[in-house]
């Protein structure tokens, strides 16, 4: 095919990718030998990314911190943060940046072509000419700094974003987990260290080693363009060349990962990450201990081979009928299967982890002879040939299907390939699945494949680690101790001069924070470039045997997408507790005759997916009425539309709550997944907590998904450790189905407009009318509360939230509450969390669905000052003007986010799910057009009419050593 590039580029090749509707162009830059991958395609939401290979020799967090600081001014944007600026002078459908282990990469998207330039122009300068001013580099990694800015005599700390980010991050027991196991799979390449950072190492890292390293590693010799969407190839090219690599002569050096030198004996190591208790819980820390072992693999630019892996760790893995998970999940000698089991391909070289989390702290021999068994059982026995093939389904499946409903779709794509393109492996190869599908097919035909695999790959190779990571009651303590003692003796050794020095920096950081600077120098898009209309997705309204029917047409290339919306009864109290717990379970026991293992290959053989989910909220017009629905949700080949029709209905109509071993296995799972899930939503956790007093829909969100749903997940949790426990849960579960099986229920079909027949067609045969029932539905009674709650929990950092009552969707206030968040967050929280005090974020945020507004910050060093600083943003909105300006990037950032895209399956389920709601197309664009007309005056009313100091409620989760502050601060103490 003919393809036309900008003169300075060398064409190497294209490829068109049928399943992907896309063609995949090679290009490098001929003077400085960049790369640069576009992937054409019609579609208009444009997608770039640069990334450039990076690869730390020290747990500095050096290419972290350097990701945050490049985005702080540069030649031609040379403002203080010129990144969030543009963040909210944007219509962005995706801005950020990523530090992975051995790439950093800068990707943005957009749908307006004026916008994707705009953002080009500064990605590109921030990228190769940063300014990396030393106040930027104090502010976003680390400093030294006074616990009284300007007095000496008070206690030296240390402070920065990315310090504090990597404290919560590092929180986390699986990121402790993983970094620990990474250290001993790869004790000699870059791999062996945390490129985000250890918390520890942090402050070691100097000025001059940022600089040194933004010289070696940011250079176009050492980066990879890629691009998608329906700008040329040639047009990025010409703005690529002119604007950064006609600057920059080739690098003579190659920067790569070498080979990890291979162990010639598996090794045990022990470590222990810190665990909080308290004196009454002491007893419960010998079930704590994870166990897991690590397989280092081949390299992932060797294409075929990764695939096999990916095929051996689904067959292994893929569902509680595989082997592994099988084992993991039906052993007593552990809670739950480790959140690290699977392969991970992100990386050089692959790796193979496979392990328990909850067990006692003299278990690993026994864990690691469990799984040893259970592979060498797999490698002389095999496995049924269904379950290769149900394998193989699910990645056809898997690359046949259009994502875009997390991050844009082109992204997706783009992040597939970037590790074969960091690693100078073939990219094209790397999204052409289709192809590298039918080799391995042929490949996995051989008899004993499997078999031979498991032996290779796992029981043969001798680079194998065995981690145990025990809980230590007493870790933070020591690791806190360490730090105020490493600070005191830093402190003790200060000269005068060096004294002055930090308080100088200190005033010369705040200086730079609150300079008003000229951001007109910084490209924008303004109100007018905004499309008139939402963009809106059309389905039919129909009836098939009597029940309530929506199909939607859509490019979902060859899959089907079928839900089964049930009206949700009413429920008592402890039934509207175990909802989560039961449409967890609904897919995942038995049905009928078949145990849930069977059921378990089937779903591998027919869908890609099915699960159950319960939807409770407001109808947009009152937040304190609510309407609920149970969904179950399945996504299949169109070639398996009856089976997955069938499927369905057999688990809504055969389900059986019956397999009580199985129903403390899903218990226990989801516990861990909660517990694990806290340090990384920490902000939206609190959040839920301060709002949950006031509206239904707020308490339901606090009671099923929230902090309190998880403390009732714990309580029962440990009821299921006899029989009788176990017995009153699956008599519970088995009532609420009984309840809901008959109630009301509608139909989701989408597909590709000529195979809406044949589904429709299907469900009439499936889904004959039910004889109608009296039906009473769901009613949360609730009555309005204030609470101040501080939720305790293992974490070194801080998530604080402040809450008020407010209106719902469709009131004619809640467009200005909804712009005065952005206001507030753009204007003052940024620089008064982020930038002043150094937490990873904060902000503030109208929930429209429950009626409630709320501050919140997100891995927070500190707690009463930020409180304190919620309380301060509305007292600077009430004495100062509203710039006109902060008032058109809040829209700017409001309309974005209306009119961002999914993915054609996405955009149809999302319009039946705001119209089952009562969320018309007409009450949507209303909302949006009212955005528009949002004026300062419209701001400052409902700040003074809402935001009310005796009508908030506060909620914080924070670490046991606050506990006493907390109480005196009179915090009602909670303990996770």
């Amino acid at each position: 095919m003919s393809t036309h590039q900008h003169p300075e580029f060398e064409h190497l090749r294209s490829k068109s990718l049928e399943s992907l509707n896309l063609t995949v162009e090679e290009y490098r830059h001929r003077k400085t030998g960049a790369q640069h991958i576009h992937l054409a395609s019609s579609n208009n939401e444009n997608v770039f990314l640069v990334a450039l290979r990076t690869v730390p020799t020290d747990s500095t967090g050096v290419a972290h911190i350097l990701e945050h600081t490049a985005l702080c001014g540069s030649k031609r944007y040379p403002v203080r943060d010129p990144f969030f600026m543009m963040t909210r002078r944007s219509l962005n459908t995706f801005m950020n940046a990523f530090t992975s282990s051995d790439w950093t990469a800068y990707p943005f998207a957009s749908q307006n072509r004026k916008d994707f330039n705009n953002l080009l122009d500064v990605y590109l300068d921030a990228v190769f000419f940063a300014n990396l001013d030393p106040l930027d580099f104090a502010q976003e990694g680390h400093r030294l700094e006074f616990a009284e800015a300007n007095n000496p005599d008070s206690e030296l700390t240390y402070k920065g974003v990315v310090f504090n980010e990597m404290k919560g991050a590092m929180s986390s027991v699986p990121s402790q987990l993983w970094q620990k196991l990474a250290s001993h799979l790869f004790p000699s390449s870059t791999y062996h260290y945390n490129s985000g950072g250890e918390p520890e190492h942090i402050p070691d890292l100097s000025y001059a080693d940022l600089q040194a390293f933004y010289k070696h590693h940011y250079h176009p010799s050492n980066a990879v363009f890629m691009t998608y969407g329906d700008i040329s190839a040639a047009e990025h090219q010409a703005k690529f060349h002119e604007q950064a690599l006609a600057q920059f002569e080739a690098l003579d050096n190659t920067i790569a990962v070498k080979p990890e030198k291979r162990l010639h004996a598996p090794i045990r190591v022990e470590d222990a990450y810190p665990l909080d208790l308290d004196e009454s819980d002491s007893a419960s820390k010998d079930n704590k201990t994870h166990v897991v072992m690590g397989w280092l693999l081949g390299q992932v630019t060797d294409l075929e081979a990764a695939l096999e892996a990916h095929l051996l760790a689904s067959v292994l893995f893929d569902n509680s009928a595989s082997p592994l998970t099988m084992a993991l999940e039906q052993t007593d000698l552990g809670q739950a299967p480790s959140p690290l089991c699977g392969l991970d391909d992100s990386q050089f070289e692959m790796s193979f982890v496979c392990g328990l989390e909850g067990c006692a702290s003299d278990s690993t021999q026994a864990v690691e002879q469990m799984i040893l068994d259970t592979l060498t059982a797999v490698a002389n026995d095999g496995v049924p040939t269904e379950q290769i093939e149900s394998s193989l389904h699910q990645l056809e499946l898997a690359q046949r299907e259009v994502g875009g409903d997390g991050f844009p779709y082109g992204l997706q794509l783009i992040m597939t390939a970037l590790t074969a393109a960091t690693h100078r492996g073939d990219t094209v190869a790397q999204l052409d699945l289709e192809s590298a599908l039918a080799r391995v097919r042929k490949t996995v035909a051989e008899p004993d494949f499997i078999q031979r695999r498991v032996r290779e790959w796992l029981l043969d190779n001798t680079h194998r680690v065995t981690l145990t990571l025990r809980p230590d009651a007493q870790m933070s303590a020591r690791a806190k101790a360490a730090e105020q003692a490493k600070l005191a003796a830093m402190k003790a050794t200060l000269s005068d001069a060096e004294s002055e020095a930090i308080v100088k920096q200190a005033s010369a950081l705040e200086a730079r924070q609150t300079l008003q600077e000229d951001d007109s120098i910084l490209p924008q898009v303004t109100l007018a470039d905004i499309p008139a209309e939402m963009h809106y997705t059309p389905g039919s309204h129909e009836n098939i045997a009597g029940y309530p029917l929506r199909s939607y047409g859509a490019g979902t290339n060859g899959l089907l997408y079928q839900q089964v919306v049930i009206k949700l009864p009413q429920l008592s109290e402890q039934e509207l507790q175990l909802l989560p717990i039961y449409a967890l379970a609904l897919t995942e026991v038995g049905l009928g005759d078949l145990d849930y293992l069977a059921v378990q290959t089937l779903q591998a053989q027919r869908v890609g997916s099915l699960t159950a989910k319960a939807a409770i909220r407001s109808t947009g017009n009152n937040p304190h009425e609510l309407d609920g629905y149970l969904v179950l949700s399945a996504k299949a080949l169109a070639k398996n539309a009856e089976l997955t029709t069938e499927l369905i209905h057999r688990t809504l109509h055969q389900a059986r709550f019956d397999e009580l071993d199985r129903l403390r296995e899903l218990v226990a799972q989801s516990r861990a997944r909660r517990e694990q899930g806290v340090p990384g939503s920490g902000h939206v956790l609190a959040m839920t907590a301060a709002s949950a007093g006031m509206t239904p829909g707020a308490k339901i969100s606090h009671d099923l998904g929230g902090l309190g749903g998880l403390t009732e997940l714990k309580v029962l949790d440990d009821s299921l450790a006899d029989s009788a426990g176990r017995e009153a849960l699956s008599s519970a579960l088995q009532a609420m189905h009984e309840k809901i099986k008959p109630a009301p229920r509608q139909f989701l079909l989408v597909g590709e407009d000529e195979q809406l027949p044949h589904y429709r067609q299907l469900l009439e045969n499936y889904w004959p009318l039910a004889s109608q029932t009296s039906f009473a539905p769901l009613q949360v009674p609730h009555k309005p509360q204030q609470v101040k709650e501080a939720w305790l929990t293992n974490t070194q950092v801080n998530f604080c939230a402040k809450a008020y009552p407010t209106v719902g969707a469709d009131h004619a206030d809640a467009p200005a509450l909804t712009v005065l968040a952005g206001v507030l967050r753009n204007a003052y929280l940024h620089r008064a969390i982020r930038e002043r005090g150094g937490a990873y974020g904060g902000g503030a945020s109208q929930d429209n669905n429950n009626g409630v507004f709320r501050f919140y910050s997100y891995r927070d060093p500190r707690l009463s000052e930020t409180l304190d600083d919620f309380d301060s943003a509305l007292s600077w909105l009430e004495e100062q003007p509203i710039d006109p300006s902060e008032i058109e990037q809040s829209i700017l950032g409001v309309v974005s986010s209306i009119d961002k895209p999914a993915s054609p399956a996405g955009e149809a389920k999302q319009t039946f799910q705001a119209e089952l709601f009562g969320r018309t197309r007409e009450l949507r664009e209303q909302f949006r057009q009212r955005i528009l007309q949002v004026t300062g005056d419209d701001i400052k009313r409902v700040a003074q009419a809402y935001l009310q100091p005796d009508k908030a409620s506060t909620a914080v989760i924070s670490s046991a050593g606050n506990k006493e502050a907390l109480a005196d601060a009179g915090f009602s103490i909670k303990t996770l």
